[in-house]
């Protein structure tokens, strides 16, 4: 049985990724006292008595947190602080056998970001086959549940003083400066030379993204670049491929740690489509995902399919 710490498990993130691992008979969760959960000196305890600790917690404290692990000690980071940082293996094993190899034997493990996770499982597979440059100019729209904004965003959308109609109940833009911390991971991880504009909407419903890319291009049909996602993602555990594109709600993934990919369009205007839970594939299932495959654990172990 491996001893786990679930650092920062109060918050949105933590509290699935508890639901995910305090039921099995493989993990045992160290947890701390109330009193002691932000203690510093308690904390750093649990992370060294840990086989492998979680992290979900605010950017610098996630880089302090990790720094007080043992070599020894496997940890996996829901932050933003360490995807794009060398060192760190990043949580997508499905991007193909060098992240699934780096997320085996590393012992820190960065998790995507939701938006970040959408994008690249879509870019990833056609730059990789030829099928689009590098150095190509993307848009990219991704529509997500509000409890991808934490306990405050959760608290002010689901307010019992909320009038019918306000102004959350409509679907709102935002970090429309093109400077959202997810926007280095999706360059780097989707090997584009340059970020893509990125327009993310925060909607009136709990859980689900939908992230969209349209794509103009030629040489390509909704035929030819289903078949690239199939062959790349050919033994993925946890992407599965659509070749039905009818719309479908973006929470038609809520509750489950799968992402779903899809085509539409017609040749030379295409539509890519992931559909998935935020606080699943988007976060708290990638963790455990990645959690069970640097444990040498069954890696669809805990998660909902």
């Amino acid at each position: 049985m491996y001893k786990v710490f679930i650092d920062g498990r109060a918050g949105t993130t933590g509290l699935r990724i508890e639901q995910r691992l305090k039921v099995r008979a493989d993990i045992s969760l160290l947890t701390l006292p109330e009193d002691l959960r932000k203690d510093p000196a308690a904390r750093r305890q649990a992370m060294r008595e840990a086989d492998a600790a979680v992290l979900c917690l605010p950017d610098a404290a996630a880089r302090e947190a990790a720094a007080w692990a043992g070599p020894d000690t496997i940890v996996i980071d829901a932050s933003t602080a360490h995807r794009v940082e060398p060192g760190w293996a990043y949580g997508f094993p499905e991007l193909g056998a060098g992240y699934r190899r780096a997320v085996e034997a590393g012992r820190r493990v960065s998790v995507p970001g939701c938006h970040a996770g959408g994008f690249v499982a879509l870019v990833r597979p056609l730059v990789q086959a030829g099928l689009l440059a590098g150095d190509s100019a993307l848009a990219c729209l991704s529509l997500t549940g509000y409890s991808g904004g934490g306990k405050a965003k959760i608290a002010e959308y689901e307010s019992p003083a909320r009038s019918p109609g306000d102004a959350l109940s409509a679907p709102l833009q935002y970090a429309l400066g093109q400077s959202h911390k997810h926007l280095p991971e999706m360059a780097l991880h989707a090997g584009l030379a340059r970020p893509p504009v990125f327009c993310p909407v925060i909607a009136d419903y709990p859980c689900g993204m939908e992230v969209t890319i349209p794509l103009y291009a030629r040489e390509l049909s909704p035929e030819i670049v289903l078949e690239c996602y199939r062959a790349f993602y050919e033994n993925a555990a946890m992407v599965v491929i659509n070749p039905d594109p009818q719309p479908q709600p973006a929470s038609a993934f809520a509750g489950r740690d799968v992402m779903e990919l899809t085509v539409a369009g017609c040749e030379g205007r295409l539509v890519l489509v992931a559909r998935f839970d935020n606080l699943g594939k988007g976060a708290s299932g990638a963790a455990v995902q990645c959690l069970n495959i640097a444990l040498g654990l069954p890696e669809r172990e805990g998660l909902v399919v």
